[in-house]
């Protein structure tokens, strides 16, 4: 027996179109009837799922006329752990890196307290710009711990990702604890996304454990606020999610 699509489902059946191309950045998308009659759903259905979508910014919505495709969706969920490069590879575009910055340093007051450290433990630090498909998107400043921060010297910063480079080394990031704010750039920030002095950004700042609870990172993170969303989904039934919104 066939199962009866709601408009989340429907809403992840033509966000995934757009992502493999099948409706392509300006195009117009099918009428309600069509996609009505090409999914088997209601036509209340298909203006719930294209409301979504509109929100999301991936289609224009427009009194009278076709939606039109603005952009590939680029949403980032908390319910799993992604590295950038990993998240940036499903959704369709090419993940790489600009360093700016790689030193060993000493932990300050707030690095040895998210990091289990003691002030002036040795740690290091790295700055990088992350990219899409040659668009400066997110700032990271990163501080890792000794026996991470040593093994960097090893990748390919502006290539390879670091969480896939650590696994050989069996490090793995396996739980990850968020709080995330609205900032605007200062003039570092926006030096280095190629943008406006108090243009929006999001901040992230995360801490990340490995499998046994080990602090492996604790990274300040900044997005262009038109280049990301991020959403988290849950519900009563489900269990606690391993990436959570937490205090900073």
């Amino acid at each position: 027996m066939s199962t009866v699509l709601g408009y989340r489902q429907l809403a992840g059946r033509l966000r995934k179109a757009v992502l493999d191309g099948v409706h392509p950045l300006g195009a117009k998308l099918p009428s309600e009837h069509e996609i009505a009659e090409e999914y088997g759903v209601s036509r209340s259905t298909v203006r719930r799922a294209f409301a979504l979508l509109t929100e999301e910014g991936v289609i224009a919505s427009h009194q009278g006329a076709r939606r039109t495709v603005l952009a590939r969706p680029r949403e980032q969920n908390f319910a799993e752990l992604r590295s950038f490069s990993r998240w940036a590879r499903l959704i369709g575009e090419v993940p790489s890196g600009r360093t700016v910055s790689l030193e060993r340093a000493t932990a300050n007051e707030r690095e040895a307290e998210k990091l289990g450290l003691a002030i002036g433990d040795p740690l290091f630090r790295l700055t990088r710009v992350r990219l899409l498909s040659g668009r400066p998107v997110m700032i990271e400043r990163t501080a890792y711990v000794e026996r991470v921060g040593t093994l960097l010297a090893t990748v390919d910063l502006d290539r390879e990702s670091i969480c896939d480079a650590l696994e050989l080394f069996g490090i793995f990031f396996e739980h990850a604890e968020h709080a995330i704010d609205a900032i605007n750039a200062d003039p570092a920030d926006a030096a280095l996304l190629e943008t406006a002095v108090g243009t929006a950004l999001l901040r992230e700042h995360r801490r990340t454990t490995d499998p046994s609870g080990s602090p492996l990172e604790w990274s300040d993170d900044r997005y262009l606020g038109d280049a990301m969303a991020f959403i988290v989904r849950n519900s009563v039934a489900s269990a606690p999610l391993a990436r959570s919104i937490g205090d900073r």
